[in-house]
């Protein structure tokens, strides 16, 4: 489910899933989102967390193995009261994937895969401190991928990005180095909260393309569609990567197309188009 890179392509898209709500669970997994995020933190109030969290476990409980694969659990962070219990219930029912909101060290990494044994963690980077220590963090042992808190990591700065996202460029790209680094899959960009404007959603998924994002969080199964049609091949893409790959296989290591060498980052790149293109979501 949380890959590396080399293997099978990664999720594209994270749908939020209130905890409380476990007749949207199931039907989560019918908007085609590659992963549901069961939330028992921010979509949860205070007084609903421990029904909340007995909810999600026991539906983990019961789930077929390819619904928990497809499942991460957001539990609340390591400095709250919940944290601990958070674990004790997931480690009972065996949860596979788990979202650490405010991830900010390796320790804190720690803490959830000794709580868990053998779960991946999705480290929710969302804080300036996240983002200093982003390096720790996707180094640690357990980690499978990052994801960046936007509207978090907004507040934590005191940044308007309503209109303007220029603020995020600096932590955008200490993620995606990071994952590259720790050769994590391309991390996952944060929520568009504007769920009438499929247009801010798009320039939001495009800046977060440019940045070397490879998937986003989703607040609302209507994102999740036009987020995977945005993210196939165009066909010029697939024209152009056809292209590459007959070249260089008539004249390897010396093809020339359109002008340019054929060298072997850009076969790589055709390879990867069409890669995207062949993967069965699609």
């Amino acid at each position: 489910m949380m890959m590396n890179r080399t293997s099978e392509l990664p999720p594209r898209t994270y749908l939020f899933v209130p905890g409380t709500r476990e007749d949207r669970f199931t039907k989560a997994f019918a908007t085609g989102a590659d992963c549901v995020i069961l939330d028992l933190e921010d979509a949860v109030s205070a007084d609903d967390k421990p029904q909340a969290r007995e909810t999600v476990a026991r539906w983990l409980t019961s789930a077929s193995p390819e619904q928990r694969l497809r499942v991460a659990v957001r539990i609340n962070d390591a400095g709250s009261s919940y944290f601990a219990e958070d674990l004790a219930a997931l480690r009972a029912c065996g949860a596979a994937n788990v979202v650490l909101p405010k991830a900010e060290n390796a320790a804190q990494i720690a803490a959830v895969t000794a709580g868990v044994p053998g779960v991946r963690v999705l480290a929710l980077i969302e804080s300036a401190r996240g983002v200093a220590f982003v390096d720790e963090i996707a180094g640690a042992s357990g980690v499978s991928r990052l994801l960046f808190g936007t509207l978090d990591f907004a507040l934590d700065l005191d940044l308007d990005i309503s209109d303007d996202a220029s603020g995020l460029a600096y932590a955008a790209s200490c993620i995606v180095i990071a994952s590259r680094l720790a050769d994590l899959p391309a991390p996952v960009a944060g929520v568009t909260p504007q769920l009438d404007d499929d247009a801010r959603l798009l320039a939001d998924l495009a800046q977060a393309r440019n940045f070397g994002f490879g998937a986003k969080l989703c607040i609302h199964p209507k994102q999740i569609g036009i987020i995977h049609e945005a993210l196939l091949p165009s066909a010029q893409a697939l024209d152009w990567a056809r292209r590459v790959l007959a070249a260089d296989a008539a004249s390897p290591g010396a093809a020339r197309l359109d002008g340019r060498m054929v060298d072997r980052p850009v076969v790589l790149q055709a390879q990867r188009v069409l890669a995207l293109a062949r993967d069965s979501r699609f």
